[in-house]
């Protein structure tokens, strides 16, 4: 089980820390936007202190948030992403299921058959099952993983099929213009577990896109986040 999260020797109570942390990974906002948002309520805290309570508490919240059950039935649409750090290309390599649902990212400095097989291994540790199909981008680097790590599964590979894949990388980008790029691909790596947690949590499935079931979809969500943050509802 999980352990509680502890919030001893912080002077500002769980509740400011745990929004605080949620309006970074919620919103595409740095760490001195948050910190001009906390101002305006009257809670005076600087932007370092954001950056220790991101880093500290961004990760324990995300492995206790719920995450979607693995089913056979489901497919992964795997795609990667250049993205620049100190001058140096890296590949975050990504996969999501047929709801846009996030399933897990590494970041890698190579975009080659050894990085495909890395991603898929993790995938399969983490999702206890293989899936129904898999669609990729024309990169041969899958169909060469996907023959030694799981060779019975489909895979379908074309442009056209893998939208799923490549839109998910859009609001990272997003957060990669507010923060002004990253700056290690251990960072960068942090970031995007939490950030794809917070996003999974958050942003409703296609299937429940009326207004009363978004609202409620919010709902839920907040209250999870609350729970997960150990505060009161």
């Amino acid at each position: 089980m999980t352990k509680p999260v502890s919030y001893k020797r912080h002077r500002f109570p769980p509740q400011i820390i745990a929004h605080a942390v949620w309006l970074y990974f919620r919103f595409p906002l740095n760490l001195r936007l948050v910190e001009e948002m906390l101002l305006e309520r009257g809670i005076v805290v600087s932007y370092e202190t954001l950056r220790r309570w991101v880093m500290k508490f961004g990760s324990s919240y995300a492995r206790r948030l719920r995450r979607k059950a693995p089913s056979p039935r489901d497919i992964w649409h795997l795609d990667e992403v250049v993205i620049t750090i100190a001058g140096q290309q890296h590949w975050l390599w990504r996969a999501v299921d047929q709801d846009g649902y996030g399933l897990d990212e590494i970041v890698q400095t190579r975009r080659d058959t050894k990085a495909a097989q890395r991603l898929l291994k993790r995938l399969l540790k983490k999702q206890g099952c293989p899936p129904r199909r898999m669609i990729t981008d024309k990169l041969g680097s899958y169909a060469a993983a996907r023959r030694q790590i799981m060779p019975r599964i489909e895979h379908r590979s074309h442009k056209g099929l893998n939208n799923r894949a490549e839109n998910s990388h859009l609001p990272l980008r997003r957060r990669e213009r507010a923060m002004q790029g990253f700056r290690s691909p251990g960072g960068l790596q942090r970031f995007v577990g939490v950030f794809s947690a917070v996003r999974n949590l958050f942003i409703p499935t296609r299937s429940r896109r009326s207004a009363l079931a978004i609202h409620l979809h919010r709902l839920n969500a907040m209250a999870e986040w609350k729970s997960a943050a150990c505060i009161a509802a």
